[in-house]
């Protein structure tokens, strides 16, 4: 059974079985979700033009433009993120571990919730704060009507959003370490 006709799939087999095949593709996904990031500001200012928030009052072209900066920042601090997680998934398995999927997908896990945590905690928390100040009530129909309707005002706002932020990084760095602890076990035993 050494001839070709049955052995060609070999290379594609090896490709599977040493984790390039999951680790590639996670690479990719994480490269195109830093650029995501850096795109967001740009979004924010279509969804502005389409709504003509120039045509608002002058407090919330102000709040939009400062808003703009603090997801200038979350957009480039979560592109810095991704790449640099980008950048580790190749030593997340060695060749000849059986477990090889599940450390990348447990990566994936934790930087999901770091992203997800840094950019509630920065963005929630501006935008809570500026539209408390600068805005009153009228923040909630501001947040909605940019597109970012999870972003509400008031002072409970600006002391939850950091919170609520610290939160999901910590829950999902926990569950990805719970999964990669059994996966650690599991290849480590088996030698």
């Amino acid at each position: 059974m050494e001839n070709k006709f049955f052995t060609f799939i070999n290379p594609y087999l090896s490709y599977i079985d040493n984790g390039h095949f999951f680790r590639k593709p996670f690479s990719w996904l994480y490269g195109l979700l830093g650029i995501v990031n850096l795109l967001l500001p740009i979004y924010l200012i279509y969804r502005a033009h389409e709504i003509k928030v120039l045509d608002f009052p002058a407090k919330f072209i102000i709040v939009f433009l400062l808003v703009l900066i603090i997801v200038a920042f979350a957009g480039w601090v979560s592109f810095q993120l991704w790449w640099e997680r980008m950048g580790k998934i190749d030593k997340l398995s060695s060749v000849g571990d059986e477990f090889i999927a599940t450390p990348v997908f447990s990566n994936f896990i934790q930087t999901f919730g770091e992203w997800m945590g840094t950019y509630i905690g920065l963005v929630g928390f501006g935008f809570a704060l500026l539209s408390t100040i600068i805005l009153g009530e009228e923040g909630n129909y501001f947040g909605n009507n940019i597109g970012i309707p999870y972003l509400r005002t008031g002072w409970l706002a600006v002391i939850a959003m950091p919170i609520v932020g610290f939160l999901i990084i910590v829950f999902s760095r926990f569950l990805a370490e719970q999964i990669r602890a059994l996966s650690s076990i599991a290849n480590n035993t088996r030698k």
